[in-house]
């Protein structure tokens, strides 16, 4: 019995032992209502200023708030802030807090909670990153105002602020932001519509969060990161259930609520139960990363990494992904998400066309590379992870390259990538993972493009004809001046391989039927979501 027989298989089975407690909590809450969500994965740490996990970000944006949210048209709105002014030179920007706000603690909201938080998180994110190099000041005015003073305009600021993508500048207690940007908060007081209760937090098993009922929605509906954020809920228990097989039949049995990731097997059994919803879970998709370290051999080199582009077969990563549904996925020869105004195949030429693996092999050998092992970190409880990191090392080997297959969790993946020693010294060389369709829209979000060095994403890739274009992008006065930036930037990361992109791809999510208001996009929005 073949992988995927077998899980479609275990999934319809009936409830399992291993999981069999998860109905009782329901009796001991009473009348609360409970929505236990399965989530992409274990939620090992929960600092969303000190890493990129999507499902850090995914629990943060319930507890920790925002100055600005994107909206569903990508658009920044006021959050926290009720209202802004820029100076006539665009150097001065003065942000005044809505009245009312509180952390979980009680505590108010002050300016200075703001500063400290946008300190620390300048210095992680790609756009804090370019604030910061032309920033002349930042402090508070006064408990409600501060204001930021730049050397150069920055007509992105808002977007800066409110976007999606990780890391998002979420606000926190003064005290907790005074915390070392490269090391991880240990205190979980934010001012967002849920509390984190620490209490119950089982790394590996389970995440709990309570509606802080002292929150003050915004007047206007919601949309993704803006508007609202009503929560409807008492409780939200995040069931942790890397096993596929064993999270569908949870959610067929009403153990839980909602699926955030069902993998593409198991939607066929899905559907023919007539208690379950499925549908496509962000219409915008995501587009795969097979991420390379540019600080050390092999990949130091960019014939080496060209020979990656010559000899891989995004459909081979994308059904291992999707299965066989067509309509799931896309070839990539580029970076930026289909369908959208900046997308390009610019320079995508290598990637298209019958696969050379035998030109791929020259490159490689006149890249220096002699056989030395290759150390690939692949997340074995994330199936997205594990698919591409199952055909990577398929293709490594059938160019000859030594392959170290290290197979572990999504939490110890974040861990591990974060460091830059060699790989012989628990370091890495390779490592996958994925971005959404929606932080891939243009640079201004897309931490995976960058390629300033010590700024840059994982990997580290450091090449100036890629920042330049990232830099004209910035520049550009209309959208026609926008598109020629980003013709040239895909050609220039692709040139000289920023990363390696395996192909674009769609994902289900999935839900019981007493559950509405499961909005589409790149995180789940747990505002507005009902149980009945």
């Amino acid at each position: 019995m073949d992988r995927r027989t077998f899980i479609k298989a275990s999934a319809s089975v009936g409830a399992l032992a291993t999981h069999g407690g998860l109905a009782g909590p329901a009796l001991a809450q009473g009348a609360a209502k409970v929505l236990r969500f399965v989530p992409q994965a274990n939620l090992a740490n929960f600092d969303p200023i000190w890493g990129t996990q999507y499902v850090v970000r995914n629990a943060a944006a319930l507890v920790w708030d925002t100055l600005y949210g994107v909206d569903a048209n990508l658009v920044p709105q006021r959050q926290m802030v009720e209202s802004e002014t820029v100076s006539p030179d665009g150097l001065t920007w003065t942000f005044k807090l809505r009245p009312g706000l509180k952390f979980h603690d009680g505590a108010p909201v002050l300016a200075k909670d703001c500063v400290q938080s946008l300190i620390r998180w300048s210095f992680r994110d790609p756009m804090g990153l370019m604030i910061k190099a032309i920033q002349e000041e930042i402090v508070a005015i006064d408990d409600t105002s501060f204001r930021w003073k730049l050397k150069k305009p920055y007509p992105k600021m808002l977007l800066a602020l409110g976007k999606n993508n990780s890391p998002c500048s979420f606000i926190m207690p003064e005290r907790i932001a005074k915390t070392d940007p490269f090391q991880q908060i240990t205190e979980y007081i934010g001012s967002g519509p849920m509390k984190f209760v620490r209490s119950e937090w089982v790394p590996g098993a389970k995440a709990v969060f309570e509606k802080f009922t002292d929150y003050v929605p915004r007047p206007e509906p919601s949309s993704w990161l803006a508007g609202g954020k009503r929560i409807l809920v008492d409780r939200i228990e995040w069931v942790i259930m890397p096993d596929p097989a064993t999270a569908s039949a949870a959610l067929q049995n009403g153990e839980v609520d909602w699926w955030e990731n069902p993998i593409a097997d198991l939607i066929p059994v899905m559907k023919r139960n007539r208690n379950i919803r499925v549908d496509i879970g962000d219409p915008l998709g995501n587009i795969g990363a097979f991420r390379l370290n540019h600080l050390h051999p092999p990949f130091n080199n960019v014939k080496a990494r060209r020979a990656l582009l010559m000899a891989l077969n995004q459909e081979d990563f994308m059904r291992a992904i999707v299965g066989s549904e067509d309509a799931l996925w896309k070839a990539l020869p580029g970076f930026f998400t289909p369908g959208t105004p900046l997308y390009t195949e610019e320079g995508g030429e290598i990637l298209k066309g019958p696969r050379d693996i035998e030109g791929a092999k020259k490159l490689l050998a006149e890249s220096g590379y002699k056989g030395e092992p290759v150390t690939m970190v692949v997340a074995q409880d994330q199936p997205v992870t594990k698919a591409l990191g199952d055909v990577a090392a398929d293709l490594l080997k059938k160019l000859g390259m030594n392959v170290d297959f290290v197979a572990t969790d999504w939490g110890t993946t974040g861990q591990r990538r974060a460091l830059k020693t060699p790989p012989a010294q628990g370091g890495w060389n390779i490592f996958f993972s994925w971005h959404a369709g929606a932080d891939c829209t243009n640079p201004a979000g897309y931490t995976a493009i960058r390629a300033n060095g010590d700024g840059a994403w994982f990997g580290w890739p450091n090449i100036p004809e890629v920042e330049a274009q990232v830099t004209n992008w910035f520049e550009a006065k209309n959208l026609e001046e926008e598109k020629v930036a980003i013709r040239a930037l895909n050609k220039a990361a692709l040139d000289n391989v920023v990363f390696v992109p395996p192909g674009f791809f769609l994902g289900y999510t999935a839900w019981r039927s007493n559950v509405t208001g499961i909005t589409k996009g790149p995180l789940p929005f747990f505002w507005d979501v009902a149980k009945a």
